[in-house]
């Protein structure tokens, strides 16, 4: 394999394997760096954020639904990373024009949204006073759901000795 054919190889490699981490259309874009936890501590009113995390709680209200949930760091495809479970910069509500029903927006659920910062809402966690940053939303962007799957070997495989091939077969 010449020199040139191997660099085209390269090149159309990590093209596709750059196309893996893309996000979908809908959260395409460049974003401030800012976390919910940014948001609570500075002035960050009208910032252009893309955020996300797992729901805590959907409260569906008269005109809009306001979610409210435990922010994670995002992947290259703007899902919440699961890798690092513990990894957050704390809760941030996001409201959205609009019914979004609660039953299918569920607690532990990954969404993805992008909005504006809207400021900062009171709200109590126990006995504890907690500030939470506001998002206007533009974007509800809901991850299908991630299933774990069991693998059992096939009962006509034996590790040790090989395929069995069943009642007309080798036994």
């Amino acid at each position: 394999m010449n020199t040139k054919t191997r660099m085209i190889a390269l090149a159309a490699s990590t093209l596709l394997l750059g196309a893996c981490a893309t996000a979908p259309k809908p959260l395409q874009g460049t974003f401030n760096p800012v976390s919910p936890r940014d948001a609570v501590a500075g002035s960050q009113t009208g910032t252009s954020v893309r955020w996300g995390g797992r729901i805590v709680e959907t409260r569906p209200g008269q005109d809009n639904t306001c979610f409210q949930l435990i922010s994670r760091p995002l992947g290259g495809s703007g899902r919440p990373l699961s890798s690092a479970p513990d990894a957050t910069d704390g809760r941030f509500i996001a409201c959205r024009a609009g019914f979004y029903d609660p039953a299918v927006f569920t607690e532990g659920r990954e969404v993805t949204f992008i909005g504006r910062v809207d400021g900062v809402e009171s709200t109590r966690i126990g006995d504890y006073d907690y500030r939470l940053p506001r998002m206007t939303a533009d974007v509800v962007y809901l991850w299908p759901e991630v299933r774990e799957v069991e693998i059992r070997p096939s009962p006509f495989y034996d590790p040790f000795w090989g395929p069995r091939w069943g009642r007309w077969g080798w036994w």
